[in-house]
């Protein structure tokens, strides 16, 4: 090949592109969206609802002290001096409102009705909101929503048709008439809590449990139940409390004196004596009848809050 041939050929060939330098990539983070901040309180804000919540705290614990403070003074005194301490202390207020007073077959007949009717509101109520939270069938909204009317229902209007029930089951006047009857008042409100408690409780553990050959009556009582502990607990608490300070019920059903319920008790008390009453064996009924209530709450206090928090943020 001659050297003109080679140059013409050289011509005819395509010549090669420069290569030009590409910048190396780099990930992209996604884009995070912006939250708005939350807003900062100020001190007046502060200051000012921890001085309310004080002032609350105050204006419900001052009636206490001052109840519990005459419950100490003799009837003289506390007449004369009733803002003021005792100028002598009597503890024996409380034996004699116990023993002269019947504060102590008072105290009884509510503990065996408050407790009887807790215990029965709590193994119903669970058992039919653990139903209408996990089971779909005909029936199921109307049943729900029947109970969720029963909360508006003012208790004043069933009275007068409670009164013949109950008379007429030959209940009038006794401890399973009051329990059955309290019962009845406190279930809407506990079925209400417990169904919504009950669905946000995890349905893998119960699925789990019935793939292991548990019975729907295994999975409610060892495995729901122990998960619903809190709600139970919370719910068994306000119930309680409810149970304890009713009167309304107690003053139309139940007549018979030996059987009366120690808010009952107390009132016909206060109300037979007329001027001759003893104020200050009164009193120690009264803080009595308050102590339970009290203790209850303080030492179960943040399981009422545990289970409230739970059913709200779930």
């Amino acid at each position: 090949m001659t050297t003109t041939e080679a140059e013409n050929m050289a011509t005819t060939l395509p010549r090669p592109e420069p290569v030009t330098k590409t910048a190396p990539v780099t990930k992209t983070e996604p884009v995070k969206k912006a939250v708005p901040a939350e807003p900062k309180r100020t001190v007046f804000s502060t200051g000012f609802a921890h001085a309310a919540l004080a002032f609350w705290a105050l204006l419900s614990a001052l009636p206490l002290a001052w109840a519990f403070i005459s419950a100490f003074k003799d009837n003289r005194d506390l007449l004369a001096n009733p803002w003021q301490l005792p100028r002598s202390w009597h503890p024996e207020n409380f034996s004699r409102a116990w023993n002269k007073a019947g504060i102590g077959d008072f105290f009884l007949n509510s503990v065996i009705v408050v407790c009887g009717a807790l215990v029965l509101t709590m193994v119903v109520g669970s058992m039919v909101a653990y139903v209408l939270a996990r089971f779909e069938f005909r029936g199921n909204r109307f049943i729900y929503y029947g109970f969720v009317a029963g909360l508006a229902f003012p208790v004043v209007l069933a009275l007068v048709p409670l009164f013949f029930v109950v008379r007429n089951l030959g209940l009038l006047g006794s401890y399973q008439g009051l329990i059955l009857v309290y019962t009845a008042h406190a279930l809407p409100f506990t079925v209400f809590f417990l169904t919504g408690f009950f669905r946000t409780l995890p349905t893998a553990v119960a699925e789990a449990a019935i793939i292991d050959g548990c019975s729907h009556e295994a999975v409610f009582f060892r495995v729901m139940l122990p998960m619903a502990k809190p709600g139970l607990l919370s719910i068994g608490i306000f119930n309680f409390l409810g149970m304890w300070n009713q009167y309304l019920l107690p003053v139309a059903l139940n007549p018979d004196r030996d059987k009366q319920v120690l808010t009952q008790g107390l009132a016909s008390l206060a109300s037979q004596q007329g001027y001759e009453a003893d104020w200050s064996a009164l009193f120690a009924g009264l803080v009595m009848a308050a102590l339970p209530i009290i203790a209850v709450y303080l030492i179960l206090q943040r399981r009422i809050q545990d289970g409230l928090s739970v059913g709200l943020l779930k």
